[in-house]
């Protein structure tokens, strides 16, 4: 068989298996910290304390619903089997995609997925995730959602902004 005929050269499967266990533990150890800042939150803040921080409220919300309050009105288990759907279909391919991501790329998933998973644990106990950062001028967040947000950004740069073109590549890097 000619060099010219032969499989591209694939990743080692401790490479690959690497990849897939940083993503999976990063994304299990975010989720840990904001579901600690949230248990947190509620310890200090319930009795509707507020501490004003200048741009920046911290006070105590439920949000039942999913981003900006969409779908509070419809029940629970809904809304919880929609995004388990969602965060499951996330996770499989990110898993399955991240040895070809970029590091960049790989930060950003684990952020989101460490985020998802942070509000859909929050929301298993049927109050809605708690929510604790408020600006008035945008609805009340949490730090799960700053991380899904960031990780959206990230990934989307590490996969089309700073994804090296093929036409640049030699023929073995492909």
């Amino acid at each position: 068989m000619s060099a010219e005929t032969t499989a591209q050269p694939v990743a080692p499967a401790r490479a690959v298996r690497r990849a897939r266990i940083m993503l999976i533990v990063a994304a299990a150890i975010l989720a840990a910290v904001d579901l600690a800042i949230k248990v947190l939150a509620e310890a200090v803040l319930s009795g509707g304390v507020t501490t004003d921080l200048g741009l920046l409220d911290i006070r105590l919300l439920y949000n039942t619903g999913v981003a900006f309050s969409l779908g509070a009105d419809l029940p629970v288990w809904v809304v919880i089997a929609a995004t388990g759907l969602i965060i499951a279909a996330l996770t499989w391919y990110a898993v399955f995609s991240a040895p070809a991501m970029t590091t960049l790329s790989r930060a950003g998933a684990a952020l989101l997925l460490g985020g998802a998973a942070g509000n859909f644990i929050d929301r298993l106990d049927g109050h809605g995730v708690v929510d604790y950062l408020h600006t008035g001028w945008f609805p009340t967040f949490n730090l799960a959602d700053v991380f899904v947000t960031t990780g959206v950004v990230l990934y989307i740069l590490g996969a089309v902004v700073l994804k090296r073109p093929a036409a640049h590549m030699t023929k073995s890097q492909r």
